[in-house]
Formats: C-alpha cells, sequence, structure tokens
C-alpha cells in the first residue's frame, strides 16, 4: 500500500535541492517538479524566481506551463519581464496556456508595460481566458504604436465573440499594418456574428494579398449572400494562386452553383494545390455541368487531383441516380 504521505515528501526533497549551489541540479529539480502534478509546486516554484542562474529561471517559466491558476499568473508575469530574454520567452509561452479565467487578475495590468514585448505577452495571455473586463484594455491597446501589440489587441476581442466589440474590430481591417488586418478578418470570422460578413467580404479587395486569401478562407464559413458569392467568384481571377485556392474552397462549401464555369479552368492551373482543390469544390457542388472540366483528368499526373476527380465524378453520378 503506498504511503499517502511519500508524495509530500518527495516535495520537500525537490524543494531542498532547489537550494544547493549546482545551478545544474538545482536545474534537474525543477523539471522533476514540473512532472509532480500537484498544485503545491506552484508555491515552490514561485521561490526558485530569484535563482541567481538564467538557466534555472527558464526551466521555471516552462515548468510553470505544467500548471494554471492565478498563482500560476503571478509567477509567471514576473518571468515576463526577467532581464534576461530566454527567460521572458519561457514566461510568454507558459502565459499562453492558462485557461483559468482568473488568471487574468496578476497578467492585466502588464497590458500598460512600457516593453512591447511584455504587452504582447500579456495579450496573448490574456485571449483564451475569455475575460470580457479585459475588453477595455484590448479597445486601448488597439491604439498602441506597435502593430504587433495591436495584432494580440485584436486576438483578445476577437476570442470575447461581444458584438459591442464588433465596430473596433471592423475598423482594425483598415490598418496600416497588414498584420493586424489578417487577425481582424480572422476574429470576425471567429465571431460568428452576422454583422461581420460584409467587412469579411470587403476585405477581399485589400491591396495584401494574404489578408485577401485569410478573407477568401473565412468568408467560406459564413452563411452565403449573394455579396458574398460574388466576391468569391471575382476572386478566382485573383493573380495570387494562394486567394483563387482558398476562393475556389469557400464555393465549393458554399455550393456555388453558379461558379462552376469559374472553377472549372482551374483544373488546368500547374499547382497542383488549386488543381486539387478546383476538383473538390466541383464535387462539393456536384452538378452536372461540372463533367466536361473533370473527365479530362482523370489521368493528372497528381494522385490527390486523380483521387479528388473521381470523387467528384462519383458525387455528381449519384446526384444524378438520386434525381432519376
Amino acid at each position: 500500500m503506498s504511503d499517502p504521505f511519500e508524495s509530500y515528501s518527495d516535495l520537500d526533497d525537490l524543494h531542498e535541492r532547489l537550494a544547493c549551489d549546482d545551478p545544474g541540479e538545482r536545474r534537474v529539480a525543477v523539471m522533476e517538479l514540473a512532472d509532480q502534478g500537484d498544485p503545491a509546486v506552484v508555491g515552490i516554484l514561485a521561490g526558485a524566481l530569484g535563482d541567481p542562474d538564467s538557466g534555472v529561471r527558464t526551466q521555471v517559466a516552462q515548468a510553470l506551463g505544467e500548471y494554471d491558476g492565478p498563482e500560476t499568473a503571478a509567477a509567471l508575469a514576473c518571468l515576463l519581464v526577467d532581464a534576461d530574454s530566454e527567460v521572458a520567452a519561457a514566461a510568454a509561452a507558459s502565459m499562453a496556456e492558462l485557461k483559468d479565467p482568473a488568471s487574468a487578475d496578476p497578467i492585466m495590468p502588464l497590458v500598460a508595460h512600457s516593453s512591447a514585448f511584455v504587452r504582447c505577452a500579456a495579450l496573448r495571455g490574456l485571449r483564451e481566458l475569455r475575460r470580457t473586463d479585459t475588453l477595455k484594455l484590448a479597445l486601448a491597446a488597439l491604439q498602441d504604436d506597435d502593430a504587433l501589440v495591436r495584432t494580440e489587441a485584436v486576438g483578445v476581442i476577437g476570442f470575447l465573440k461581444l458584438e459591442a466589440a464588433i465596430p473596433a474590430l471592423k475598423a482594425a481591417t483598415s490598418d496600416a499594418d497588414a498584420n493586424v488586418r489578417r487577425a481582424a478578418v480572422s476574429a470576425l470570422a471567429f465571431s460568428q456574428l452576422a454583422t461581420a460578413s460584409e467587412t469579411i467580404v470587403q476585405a477581399m479587395k485589400d491591396p495584401d494579398w494574404m489578408v485577401r486569401e485569410i478573407a477568401a478562407d473565412k468568408i467560406g464559413r459564413v452563411a452565403a449572400t449573394p455579396q458574398s458569392a460574388q466576391a468569391l467568384m471575382d476572386a478566382i481571377g485573383d493573380e495570387f494562386w494562394q486567394v483563387r485556392l482558398k476562393a475556389t474552397r469557400s464555393l465549393g462549401n458554399l455550393k456555388i452553383a453558379d461558379a462552376v464555369d469559374l472553377i472549372g479552368p482551374q483544373l488546368a492551373h500547374g499547382q497542383a494545390n488549386l488543381r486539387k482543390e478546383a476538383a473538390a469544390a466541383l464535387g462539393e457542388i456536384a452538378v452536372p455541368a461540372a463533367r466536361p472540366y473533370l473527365t479530362p483528368y482523370l489521368d493528372d499526373e497528381d494522385p490527390d487531383v486523380r483521387k479528388n476527380v473521381r470523387w467528384a465524378l462519383e458525387r455528381i453520378g449519384a446526384g444524378e441516380a438520386a434525381g432519376g
């Protein structure tokens, strides 16, 4: 029979090893503490936040990633402002893994820190905590001089899925930085709110092709409207095949039959991924008008294209049989 006090004995031993002179031994002790799965470990690790060896502090930051809650968040907040960049980076990574909403309290003050790195990490840590009282902080961060901070602020706002935040996300799709605009389009789509679709459609004319690509992808996850269908069909003519690929996929997902004569010619493109998506989209739409575009590519050089072409033709045939 196991001794119920054995785990406490182990913790005491590991705690003592954190005070030894050898930094290597202290790092090993921290790693072993991370594996204990006992909430009491967080308090022990917090006692090593000021360890003179940066390697130990980095290990502490990584070990804290195995735990959650406000005590863990407070310890990570201390390490996030560590003078050593590796320690701070490890703390930021662990902070992003927090899930307990109560963890937001020690993090929120860091959104006003003088370091853009700290502000970014704090906002990233708040994102999945989904605390509505972080909205005000995130909205203010949309005015930050640093584009990475603004990008992380958009993430916080998007995860809240609040109708009241939609105007701010719409405004962010006009940000001077393309990364912020991409994040705003993704956040609008993530909200699943009907009021977001018009702005996503508008983003399909963004000067940055990667914004257009994301918009073409995300609009396919929203209910089809005449405007979104037309924007996707227009995007089939985009100069970047990556945009055409996402538009093709979305047209298939939305089953836009009017797009068959635009999607079909994509099967002749030199990029196999685009051909594969075109075949899949025609299979999703599954109308007889797609067959003439598909049959010439039953022997396509790419096996994935051939597979999708066969699948699409089977879908069309099944539909015809059911209709007959």
